[in-house]
């Protein structure tokens, strides 16, 4: 989130918070934007913010995010251990170095790296830095291709679907990339492959494929797109990679649909990137970026830094960040096994279809996705009953839920759905409870009451934006909203 400063004249009463309950006694106002003059106790620090904080929406019914929100004791325990660890300090921390290069040559197997390659990959914080460095790997790839070739080696794209998380509209503009965006349609809300084709050209650095839309949690043809462009260098001679962003799916494919060939058992697929804090199971923020091949990864992208000891090679867009989210993905990849992460991914695929099957009972509703990839399930309200489903979602955050409502990406913003994303925590006690509330908050609209504090359509964010409650500022969004987690 982006955030401004004002001048405190234009704040009037905001400037100050005043705790007379944080702590008896306690009478004398805080700055609220000002760094205050005086220290004050640790505990009224705490339960000034700690109160605050209250106004956050409940993360067990907060529906909207991919996001885990929770884990076990013992993996708490072991972040309380490390955060103060700083990853980048290999010499002083080799352990947790070694832990990093364990869940990488994990998730290469996972993926289907072969034994002959020698894979290589990076944690990063969260898919955004994957991404990027995914999309760097390919462009300078392609460039230093074109340049041996003596061809020209200006204005690179990259081609994917409009319904792309944002960090891809931000990797194409800070690294001034052509995006390319395959349109989507009121019956289609992923990537088309003879669309996708229709794009691709000497110039195109990658296709990418998702591995789990973040608007309906859908899988991308990622295999029919490995086989278009294969067709494509026979004809064309045009040899282009697929990098898989499988920042939802990383973690569910592999145990629900080992079958499903979207990894790099297809040797289009050059890059994957994972976010380990959706379904792998980690608490915000780490991602993953894999390469099926050194080669995949030019060799000018990587420093080899001495810093604090030894020399080390690094690829990132950071430079210091916490060890604690490295190690709790470790501990869930032992801890877990493929038979925990199976066991907990059928789980939440069950509830999920279960919300599905329950809500399919009305006449009212249709369902655009019903759990079938993804844990996930996606709503529109059938017709025109006089209430949107921004309507509806307002209703259910009245209740506590929060459940968002947005429309579809470029060319299908016509239909407006509401999303549910099953995640550890949500029971099946919650999803029928959910479930009632859901027909509740119709049966309410559809009676001729209105809501409240309805949420415009205009206002309301595509799937994971958040509308800004800050006394400061809000960040204008792009009139092409991307979806964000």
């Amino acid at each position: 989130m982006l955030s401004a400063k004002v001048p405190l004249e234009e704040l009037n009463d905001d400037r100050m918070v005043v705790p007379t309950y944080a702590k008896r006694g306690l009478s004398q106002a805080v700055p609220r934007y000002e760094i205050p003059e005086d220290a004050m106790p640790a505990d009224v620090a705490y339960q000034l913010i700690h109160d605050e904080l209250n106004l956050d929406g409940n993360p067990t019914l907060n529906l909207a995010t991919f996001v885990t929100t929770w884990m076990d004791d013992e993996a708490d325990r072991l972040m309380a251990e490390t955060m103060t660890k700083n990853a980048i300090d290999w010499d002083e921390y080799p352990q947790s170095v070694e832990l990093q290069d364990r869940c990488v040559n994990m998730l290469a197997r996972l993926y289907g790296a072969p034994e002959h390659h020698r894979s290589v990959g990076c944690a990063t914080v969260g898919s955004s830095e994957a991404i990027h460095l995914g999309g760097l790997a390919m462009k300078w790839r392609w460039r230093k291709a074109r340049e041996a070739a003596g061809k020209d080696a200006t204005k690179p794209n990259l081609v994917m679907g409009a319904n792309v998380q944002v960090c891809w509209e931000k990797f194409a503009r800070y690294f001034d990339v052509e995006p390319r965006y395959v349109p989507l349609s009121d019956e289609r809300f992923v990537i088309g492959v003879d669309e996708a084709m229709a794009l691709v050209d000497e110039h195109t650095i990658g296709v990418v494929g998702i591995l789990g839309s973040t608007y309906t949690g859908e899988y991308e043809p990622i295999a029919a797109l490995s086989a278009a462009l294969d067709r494509l260098e026979r004809d064309l001679g045009l040899d282009v990679p697929i990098h898989v962003d499988a920042a939802s799916g990383g973690f569910v494919a592999p145990f629900l649909a080992p079958e499903l060939e979207w990894d790099f058992r297809l040797p289009r697929v050059r890059s994957i990137n994972v976010s380990g804090h959706k379904y792998g199971l980690v608490y915000p923020g780490v991602g993953w970026v894999l390469w099926q091949d050194a080669a995949d990864l030019p060799e000018e992208l990587i420093f080899e830094v001495d810093y604090l000891g030894g020399s080390h090679a690094n690829f990132s867009l950071n430079f210091s960040r916490g060890a604690s989210q490295i190690v709790a993905q470790y501990y869930n990849l032992l801890r877990l096994g493929k038979s925990g992460y199976k066991a907990v991914m059928e789980a939440l695929s069950d509830t999920a279809r279960w919300i599905a099957s329950e809500l399919a009972r009305r006449d009212d509703i249709k369902l655009v996705a019903a759990g079938t990839d993804l844990p996930v399930v996606c709503l529109a309200l059938v017709g025109s009953p006089g209430f949107s489903a921004f309507d509806l979602s307002a209703i259910l955050r009245q209740r506590g839920w929060i459940v968002p409502a947005y429309k579809m990406a470029p060319d299908a913003e016509n239909v407006e759905v509401l999303r549910i994303v099953v995640r550890e925590g949500l029971s099946r006690d919650l999803a029928s409870e959910l479930v009632y509330d859901i027909g509740a908050a119709i049966d309410h609209l559809a009676g001729g009451r209105s809501v409240e504090q309805p949420a415009s359509p205009a206002a309301s964010p595509a799937p994971g934006h958040r509308v800004g409650t800050s006394r400061v500022t809000r960040a204008k969004a792009s009139p092409k909203t991307r979806a964000v987690c």
